[in-house]
């Protein structure tokens, strides 16, 4: 367990890519052995915490502890007890699961690694597939392997970075299980980035919500939809419509526009659905979505944005490893 209990703790941590300010002030503590979420759009911020907090990439301002090493002072220290996995898949597909687990060992420096890889390889079912190429693997078994490789030197916290994105339904929940059984089987500390706001509720103790590198919400998932009492829903419409004809729609106590579509705050969905279709030509509309109180509805309630339409995309390093294990072979 990592000093005081926490895995990881920030203060005013703060990055900047000459003008740009990629993360603000930002201020997290996040217990050890938790599942811990962070939760924004693309160009958010969410990648460049986790490169700062992994000692990839320098601070600005402020200062952060991973696993009870300051990161700035101890940046090997926190390397040696991190594991990162990231949105891509990054193995080496010409190589066997097992040339990959050894590979990875390679790069960590490990002397005593061949038993651990043979347990992650059991837990993870992949043991009758490890001398096969990573290449003919489903997505499914390359994610499996992706988690084991982190998990090889056995670190004391985890991050993931969108792991799910791109994923289908089916891959996605399977992954959501593994993330479960990790965190419990293995006592390590979760912190996973996403824009899946069903993944977060699902899977963390806590969230905190990011916006143009500021935290804006921070939370357990059932705290931060209490603070949302009323519903949202979305409409887009094929005619020009004014902002005050929607405000003066009954039951509607708030209109925002975003881009093509507009963001009503309504008192029910339900109660106000008919008198919009009422309002609006009803073959005018073409896409009508509401959003119940959810993680969804607190980012839009805060922000005025749906997490998948406020982001825009920045450069990434989550090739990073990629690119380091190739240099080194």
């Amino acid at each position: 367990m990592s000093g005081n209990g926490w895995a990881i703790s920030a203060h005013g941590l703060t990055k900047h890519y000459d003008k740009l300010v990629a993360v603000d002030h930002v201020d997290l503590s996040v217990p050890s052995g938790s599942i811990f979420g962070l939760l924004g759009p693309n160009g958010a911020g969410k990648t460049t915490i986790i490169k700062v907090l992994t000692g990839l990439s320098g601070i600005t301002a402020g200062s952060a502890s991973v696993a009870g090493y300051d990161v700035a002072k101890d940046p090997m220290h926190v390397k040696q007890r991190v594991g990162w996995v990231a949105a891509e898949v990054i193995l080496d597909d010409d190589l066997s699961g097992w040339e990959n687990l050894w590979l990875q060992a390679k790069l960590q420096r490990l002397s005593e690694w061949k038993d651990r890889a043979v347990r992650l390889l059991e837990y993870f079912e992949l043991a009758d597939r490890r001398k096969d190429r990573v290449g003919t693997y489903s997505t499914g078994m390359r994610k499996k392997m992706e988690i084991a490789l982190a998990l090889l030197h056995q670190p004391e916290i985890i991050f993931m970075d969108e792991p799910t994105i791109g994923l289908d339904p089916n891959v996605r929940r399977m992954l959501w299980e593994l993330i479960t059984g990790v965190n419990k089987q293995f006592g390590v500390t979760v912190f996973l980035t996403s824009h899946y706001m069903e993944e977060a509720d699902a899977l963390c103790g806590q969230v905190a919500i990011i916006d143009h590198g500021k935290i804006v919400a921070f939370g357990t998932p059932s705290e931060l939809k209490s603070r949302v009492k009323e519903d949202f829903i979305e409409i887009e419409t094929s005619e020009s419509v004014t902002m005050e004809k929607l405000q003066a729609i009954p039951g509607v106590s708030n209109v925002r526009n975003q881009g093509s579509a507009w963001i009503l705050r309504v008192s029910s969905a339900e109660t106000v659905l008919p008198h919009i279709f009422h309002a609006l030509q009803t073959d005018g509309i073409r896409r009508i979505n509401v959003e119940k109180p959810s993680l969804e509805s607190v980012f839009i309630d805060i922000t005025g944005k749906r997490i998948d339409q406020a982001g825009t995309e920045v450069q990434d390093f989550r090739k990073f490893y990629m690119n380091l294990r190739r240099a080194r072979r």
